[in-house]
């Protein structure tokens, strides 16, 4: 799963179809395929994204790693706790949504 969503991450930022940090990612769920968050989110910030992408029907996805971990992955240099991906591939969706359900039973 780490490798696969690692991938998708990478190759969304190439594509220039992402957007960091827990503000952008409420702010552009509607326009989101999918919501990565690090391990290191605050409760209230989790609380408020789950619930915005709950309501527009987007999946969120557990980064297994620290914000500083995600932040180095997507190339920057400081602390990310929430990426927005605008451009995800159904097949790719459901690949990671299908080994998500595997990983938690």
């Amino acid at each position: 799963m780490a490798k696969l969503l690692e991938k998708i991450i990478k190759d969304a930022i190439e594509d220039g179809k992402y957007a960091f940090g827990t503000k952008e990612a409420i702010s552009t769920v509607k326009s989101s395929k999918a919501i990565v968050l690090s391990n290191s989110i605050a409760d209230k910030t989790l609380e408020k994204i789950q619930e915005a992408a709950k309501n527009s029907k987007v999946p969120t996805l557990n980064y297994n790693g620290s914000s500083v971990e995600l932040g180095r992955l997507c190339g920057t240099q400081f602390r990310i706790s929430a990426v927005s991906l605008k451009a995800l591939s159904d097949t790719n969706l459901k690949a990671i949504t299908k080994e998500l359900e595997t990983e938690t039973k």
